[in-house]
């Protein structure tokens, strides 16, 4: 099966989100876009490059991390692109997190957005509760990623849930990375 890498596409060729006529900010729990959406937008797509292309579209929604932010502890190991995670708990034992993150590259931005519409916004023990892969799953991104980007996935996930996982132990403090 054909894979698809950020050279491949460039701004010009991204499309609109398929049900608006504008692009769509996924990247806070309170903007409307939900995981589901996400399922429901990808399946109006007809082919894989049209997908790509809106995941890219994603990414480049997301807001811009500050350089300050884009340590080596906000880095997230196992990705074969530069990615950085930042996670911020809200609240007490069962904090809400929210995250924010970067890529130097398009599609694993994208990569990134689609993770945030899965668990910011959401507390730990929901984050912690839901099956990426299984939810992944269902977007049928796997399959189409190359080796190295599903691996660089697997390491945002797994980020994201020793975040949470830590956000809910006794005393958690803002987490900028591991």
């Amino acid at each position: 099966m054909a894979r698809v890498e950020d050279a491949d596409l460039t701004a010009s060729a991204i499309p609109f989100h398929p049900r608006r006529l504008s692009p769509y900010i996924p990247c806070e729990q309170d903007s409307g876009m939900t995981f589901d959406a996400l399922i429901e937008d990808f399946a109006l797509l007809d082919d894989w490059e049209d997908r790509y292309r809106y995941v890219i579209e994603l990414g480049k929604a997301l807001p811009p991390l500050p350089d300050a932010e884009r340590t080596e502890a906000t880095k997230v190991r196992g990705c074969a692109s530069q990615v950085w995670l930042v996670s911020e708990p809200e609240g007490g034992r069962n904090p809400v997190l929210r995250f924010r993150g970067d890529s130097d590259a398009h599609i694993v931005r994208g990569l990134i957005a689609v993770l945030f519409t899965l668990y910011s916004g959401r507390c730990a023990s929901e984050i912690l509760a839901i099956d990426a892969e299984a939810s992944l799953a269902r977007l049928g991104l796997r399959q189409h990623l190359t080796s190295q980007r599903s691996n660089g996935l697997t390491a945002m996930v797994q980020r994201m849930r020793a975040d949470a996982a830590a956000a809910g132990e006794p005393a958690a403090q803002p987490i900028a990375g591991r």
